[in-house]
């Protein structure tokens, strides 16, 4: 019971290495993009690196799968968004 109550508390909570994390994954989306990977298949490679640097960063996979998707769809959403300001 005390692990899952743990696992909730830490479930939302972000630390600064976390929020750091989403531009890191953003430049490794665009590097796989400039090497071939089709635009469609980045958000989910964007999560899929969210997960992995979570797990990196040392979470329990719980929390590396709630963090990373977020984390994931963060920059998916800050690299489209940014985009649609620059062109217009």
């Amino acid at each position: 019971r005390y692990v899952n109550n743990k696992i909730m508390e830490t479930l939302f909570t972000f630390s600064p290495l976390v929020v750091a994390i989403v531009p890191i994954v953003l430049g490794l989306v665009q590097v796989a993009k400039s090497v071939g990977l089709p635009s469609q298949y980045a958000p989910i490679l964007s999560i899929i690196f969210g997960i992995g640097m979570v797990l990196l960063a040392g979470a329990v996979w719980q929390v590396a799968i709630a963090q990373g998707i977020i984390i994931g769809l963060a920059s998916s959403g800050l690299f489209s968004g940014s985009k649609k300001i620059i062109q217009g």
